[in-house]
């Protein structure tokens, strides 16, 4: 092969191939400032320095040693420049880089398997002066049908939780080993397999060398899948222990949260009785007329009231939101048998109900008309089971994933915990959550098995 031929063929058409998987895998990532500034010089960096390695690869591709360090200095300039463009930490970027190269290397030996088993069965032997046409259509017909494959079953997956931005370094570790020794054994493939092939490469006059082939070539498969499930299974195992994390910290903010509503409540009701004592007195001396005295009583009614539910941290809890409520024109209608919630943790319980009642105040803060600025929460008890119902307006739409209201904030990364959080907590007390939309109301049940 001429110069550009090895150019052309094998490392241009590497990078191109490589460039798109990458491309997949790092787009989530952060960027830095003046992206395009860095990315289209690194793009054409990376092609040009691409022309030393093709002359290396000239002088010594032909050997196993020469061939891992032709494509190993293409993955380094690759993780370099790709680090350069990203505002990530390098091992970050290297991450990605190393699943952009598993999987650019499973559709390279998906793509063998296809076209070894062809030439065995003789299937291109009348293409004539068009083989190089037809190599080339099946070549990026299969690339184009694994980025779309690999896409669905892999990469959303694993970029959808990358942006935590916590890795399993020693998942990461692993990974790279898996990946070197993968690429290492079929760099051995490719090079020795070569020297067996008649007339074409992947072509066999021995059937125990297509077999052979086929096998190196399906054990290539499984190595680059495996990397990816292992890849994918840690991202989703990390963005689990971060939600847990998050909801045993929730949880404790709910404890102390509980114990300074409860103080606030109290204090509050200490200061309504003093100051309808001192209205007293003051009607009695004749210093207020009877109007304004009513008009006083009824300003702190509210700050006085108190709801029973049978639990004293859902009084207290009831009581504050109900009080945010009467300010901000909302209709909150609660009808609880808190005693039947005994079993229930303190910071579990104020985390179930806070997290419940806020994100439907959330829901009909947005609504305009005052009828429908309504909330309606039930615990009741029947039989062995325990029925938590919350129903609520709500402007707009609800797009549901796994069963849970996906939040309506722009940044979903920073939001959407809060049902999460519900159904963990339900989860570890053995009930089961449900949410649903019907004519414009939000519908959220809970059953527990007592």
């Amino acid at each position: 092969m001429t110069f550009w031929q090895v150019y052309g063929y094998i490392i241009a058409e590497f990078l191109f191939e490589y460039f798109v998987y990458a491309a997949l895998f790092l787009h989530k990532l952060g960027r830095r400032k003046y992206f395009y500034f860095r990315a289209v010089p690194a793009v054409v960096a990376l092609f040009a320095l691409g022309l030393p390695v093709a002359l290396f690869y000239k002088a010594f591709g032909a050997t196993l040693w020469g061939r891992i360090l032709v494509y190993s200095i293409l993955f380094a300039l690759f993780t370099l420049l790709a680090w350069i463009c990203f505002d990530e930490s390098y091992l970050t970027v290297l991450f990605c880089c190393s699943m952009a190269y598993a999987a650019q290397n499973l559709a390279y030996k998906i793509y063998l398997i296809i076209w070894t088993a062809g030439e065995q069965l003789r299937l291109y032997d009348n293409w004539g002066n068009k083989f190089d046409l037809y190599y080339r259509l099946i070549y990026y017909s299969v690339f184009a049908v694994c980025a779309v494959v690999f896409w669905f079953v892999f990469i959303r997956r694993i970029t959808a939780k990358l942006e935590n931005r916590k890795l399993n370094y020693r998942m990461l570790v692993i990974t790279v080993l898996v990946l070197g020794i993968t690429v290492l054994l079929c760099s051995v493939e490719d090079l020795y397999f070569a020297e067996l092939s008649v007339w074409r490469e992947n072509r066999f006059d021995e059937y125990v060398y297509f077999v052979l082939r086929e096998t190196g070539n399906a054990f290539s498969v499984v190595c680059c899948i495996i990397v990816l499930l292992l890849a994918s299974k840690s991202i989703i195992e990390n963005a689990l222990l971060q939600e847990l994390e998050y909801l045993k910290y929730t949880v404790r903010q709910g404890e102390r949260q509980y114990q300074m509503s409860k103080d606030s409540i109290e204090l509050i009701n200490i200061k309504c009785h003093d100051i309808k004592y001192k209205l007293d007195a003051l009607t009695a001396q004749g210093g207020m007329t009877p109007e304004a005295v009513k008009e006083l009583r009824d300003s702190i009614a509210i700050y006085d009231s108190k709801t029973e539910t049978g639990n004293q941290l859902l009084n207290i809890l009831i009581t504050e939101k109900s009080l945010y409520c009467e300010q901000n024109g909302i209709n909150l209608s609660c009808m609880i048998d808190g005693v039947k919630l005994d079993f229930m943790e303190t910071g579990d319980l104020y985390c179930l109900f806070g997290n419940l009642i806020d994100n439907a105040l959330e829901a009909v803060k947005e609504i305009e008309e005052k009828e429908r600025r309504v909330i309606n929460l039930m615990v009741k008890s029947k039989d062995n089971l325990l029925l938590v119902q919350e129903e609520n307006y709500y402007n707009g739409t609800r797009e549901f994933e796994d069963g849970l209201p996906l939040t309506t904030k722009k940044d979903k990364n920073s939001h959407g915990f809060g049902m999460r959080s519900l159904r963990m907590i339900v989860k570890k007390y053995g009930g089961e959550l449900a949410a649903y939309v019907s004519d414009d109301i939000f519908h959220l049940n809970i059953i527990f098995s007592r």
